[in-house]
């Protein structure tokens, strides 16, 4: 999968515990899902899920990993992926912007990415194995890819990695969970909580800083709207308008309170980082009418980006960084009522 700011790999464990121990659950929501490893590991536990997320980047990973089901696809998208990795790159926009304007993927890399884009555009395939395609496409340009793992901005010299030949691979799908088939939405997040479930994972934003923002490149490429861009970091110009209530601090204690108020389930876990624009006493505040509450702690190493700090446009180190740990909590609320 992508790297990501936020992933819940090493929370996992804990999450799928919390799920494994509610009686009788078939069903899980995954609120925000970001890269779909949450919704993944669900599917690959034995849950039907439901994932939904706002950007099409986010869509089409759920779409892949969580609604799509491996044995519909496997052969069609191996003979895909064989097909696009023997095709010639040809610079396009991708490379200009992404490559040549700034420095994301090396040129070489992106006009490959180019003329594989432009041929999976052309072919009009089904929705589900189109998404698949693009999460290899995504997958692959990842693997190459200049930045310590968000695309606010990319490193002053190439990575290593960087100058590798980019090569796709079919995706980790999985076959379809016994209670039935995946799905993967793309609604406000108010809206999707209205799905009924026996559980709802939510994981919200909870800082200024926008997933459309730090991952605009795959939104870019999987929309393919060659929008217009601005920056040193070639940022789609939506990033912009296109904002969230959860990067607002006066609007994100609202914002998740409604969805909260919206949900359709008996078991709420939920994760938020301890730098977040909320406190724990304000989240358990919230949750408190759902029933009783779970907290649990996890120590975990902050973002690489935030490790290294802040350098000036020539290198230079600026300031100090304060700390280079954080706390994850996981709420889990019993609601026996719901």
């Amino acid at each position: 999968m992508i790297k990501y700011l936020g992933s819940k790999r090493t929370l996992l464990p804990s999450i799928l515990e919390q799920v494994d121990a509610v009686p009788n659950c078939s069903s899980v929501l995954d609120l925000f899902s970001g890269t779909s490893r949450v919704g993944h590991a669900l599917k690959d536990a034995g849950y039907r899920v439901i994932a939904n997320d706002h950007n099409a980047y986010a869509h089409t990973l759920a779409t892949c990993y969580v609604q799509a089901d491996r044995d519909d696809l496997l052969g069609d998208v191996q003979d895909l992926v064989d097909e696009c990795n023997a095709i010639v790159g040809r610079a396009g926009w991708f490379t200009k912007t992404f490559c040549q304007q700034s420095r994301f993927i090396h040129p070489r890399n992106g006009a490959r990415i180019d003329s594989i884009r432009e041929h999976l555009e052309s072919l009009d395939l089904p929705h589900e194995l189109k998404a698949v395609m693009l999460v290899s496409l995504m997958e692959a340009a990842d693997r190459v890819d200049s930045t310590t793992g968000v695309q606010m901005a990319y490193l002053k010299q190439w990575a290593k990695r960087a100058m590798k030949d980019m090569e796709l691979r079919v995706p980790n799908m999985l076959p379809q969970a016994d209670p039935g088939k995946g799905e993967a939405h793309c609604l406000d997040a108010a809206d999707a909580a209205r799905f009924k479930v026996d559980v709802a994972y939510l994981d919200p934003p909870y800082n200024q800083h926008s997933y459309l923002g730090n991952y605009h490149v795959w939104e870019s490429l999987v929309r393919w709207d060659k929008p217009e861009v601005y920056g040193v970091a070639c940022k789609r110009t939506d990033c912009k308008t296109r904002k969230s209530p959860f990067n607002r601090k006066r609007e994100i204690a609202d914002a998740l309170e409604q969805v909260i108020n919206n949900l359709e389930a008996k078991v709420v876990i939920m994760s938020f980082n301890n730098e977040g624009y909320l406190q724990r006493a304000e989240l358990e505040a919230m949750l408190a009418d759902r029933g009783d509450i779970t907290v649990l702690e996890h120590d975990y190493k902050r973002y690489v980006g935030a490790q290294i700090g802040i350098h000036s446009p020539q290198g230079r180190k600026v300031g100090t960084v304060s700390h280079v740990r954080n706390t994850e909590y996981l709420f889990v609320v019993n609601n026996q009522a719901a």
